[in-house]
């Protein structure tokens, strides 16, 4: 199996940005830990701030049997990155590492989720490997 990972703004700051809602541990630590733990899946990353990016990464998947997207804040803003979803037949699991519906009301509207196949909120990093697990079930 082959998954992409996308992750969007302000990401690449995790384990040192807001630990007491994102935790202490750097995305390519976890990343590392996931891979080790599911050999049988191939996992591809990207970590962008920039919007045009995400939505490239998307309609540019090739060969890829679904994507786990965490756009941070696009996900509030993005319609661009929600039509690219809609433009490729590779299912997308949105992924937010705290939960967007006990946080400020602006966070709780996504326009990505309508798009996928799921999202999945506030159960830490460990909501990538319940995205992952939803690919392989």
């Amino acid at each position: 199996m082959n998954l992409l990972i996308v992750n969007g703004v302000n990401l690449s700051l995790l384990g040192s940005r807001e630990t007491d809602i994102y935790g202490c541990t750097r995305f390519e630590d976890y990343l590392a830990s996931l891979r080790s733990k599911y050999l049988e899946v191939h996992i591809d990353y990207l970590q962008t701030d920039k919007v045009d990016e995400i939505a490239a990464a998307i309609t540019g998947a090739k060969g890829v049997d679904g994507i786990i997207l965490n756009p941070g804040a696009y996900t509030h803003t993005s319609i661009v990155i929600a039509d690219a979803i809609k433009a490729v037949p590779v299912r997308v699991v949105e992924v937010h590492i705290s939960n967007l519906f006990g946080r400020e009301q602006f966070r709780r509207h996504s326009f990505i989720a309508p798009a996928c196949a799921g999202s999945i909120s506030g159960f830490g990093l460990k909501g990538y490997e319940l995205a992952l697990l939803s690919f392989l079930h």
